[in-house]
């Protein structure tokens, strides 16, 4: 299945792209999704950030669906 893969910040910056797609297995999770990204792009994602599917929090074991949007968010700070 494929998932489109939102990045911000830092990512962002490394990639040179606002997102990028990932051919999953039917049945994968957000950790898949995060496990096949540091294989594509190693040290990618060692840096703290939260996910969010289709626009809600997730976490490692929620479930991705054909489609779903897969968005890293590193931490905001400002005042």
């Amino acid at each position: 299945m494929r998932v489109r893969v939102l990045l911000f910040a830092a990512m962002r910056e490394r990639l040179g792209t606002a997102g990028l797609d990932l051919e999953l297995a039917p049945g994968a999770r957000v950790a898949d999704a995060i496990a096949a990204l540091e294989v594509r792009h190693p040290g990618l994602t060692e840096q703290r950030f939260v996910c969010a599917v289709d626009e809600t929090y997730a976490t490692p074991s929620t479930p991705l669906n054909e489609g779903s949007a897969l968005a890293l968010i590193p931490p905001v700070s400002g005042g």
